[in-house]
């Protein structure tokens, strides 16, 4: 009685054993099946580039190593997007997105309000993200948005700005001022940004005003209210504009 239980016993399992290899052969099967379907329809017979100025779609498309026909999914996006950025250097960001069944899309970001901080001779460009994206002569800097009273460490085209232990706090406080700047869509109205005061930091705003801002300033509240003062004042009035009190300002006519 117990021999014949036993038997029952390793035929079960046997058979539990075989039924996990046929479930694991099959599942191999599609899994097989789903990468060859992938491989043979889905792929980037089209590939389009979206929101560039400065560079040609093939341009980007080489900085990416790309190829007309490439599989859509079997390619790293990160690793193309990562490929771009290094290689253009005024490319702030990509975004690449599958359309499917055959088309590629490549979304990027480009530098346009280029941000000039001289040293020894040399203009160094950054974008608001923080990106080195280019190195001038610093009288061909003219047009740029200039920013002093910071240095930078190591500069390099590509790379992100850097600085010492010194200034670290001042670079951190350049970039958020930048972006809350570009968020509002007022970096194009402003021309220089001065950091060597400890007390204020001063914005020059549509080449006409000075506004001076606490370095702890809710700049998010205080630049919205920067443009709602200036909008209500004249067209040819200007001077300093003393934003260092919550809920206030004092205005100095030049």
């Amino acid at each position: 009685m117990g021999r014949q239980s036993a038997n029952k016993h390793r035929r079960r399992r046997r058979k539990g054993q075989f039924s996990f290899l046929y479930k694991m052969l099959c599942l191999a099967l599609i899994t097989a099946a789903i990468a060859a379907a992938l491989a043979v329809f889905f792929k980037a017979d089209h590939i389009v580039v979206e929101n560039n100025s400065r560079y040609t779609a093939q341009q980007v498309v080489d900085a990416g190593g790309l190829q007309q026909g490439d599989n859509l999914f079997f390619m790293n996006k990160y690793d193309v997007a990562a490929k771009i950025t290094d290689s253009l250097h005024y490319v702030e960001s990509v975004r690449i997105n599958r359309r499917l069944p055959d088309t590629l899309c490549i979304h990027i970001t480009e530098c346009t309000c280029g941000i000039a901080l001289k040293q020894e001779g040399t203009a160094w460009i950054m974008c608001s993200s923080g990106k080195i994206v280019d190195a001038i002569a610093a009288e061909e800097a003219e047009d740029c948005l200039t920013v002093t009273g910071l240095t930078l460490l190591s500069p390099q085209r590509g790379a992100q700005a850097a600085a010492d232990e010194t200034n670290e706090s001042t670079r951190q406080q350049l970039l958020t001022i930048l972006q809350q700047l570009r968020a509002k869509g007022m970096l194009a109205d402003v021309q220089e940004i001065h950091l060597e005061d400890p007390s204020v930091i001063t914005v020059r705003y549509l080449d006409r005003f000075n506004a001076e801002f606490l370095w702890d300033a809710d700049f998010d509240y205080k630049l919205d209210f920067l443009a709602a003062v200036v909008a209500k004042l004249e067209n040819n009035e200007r001077g300093t504009l003393k934003l260092t009190k919550d809920g206030e300002v004092r205005f100095i006519m030049e």
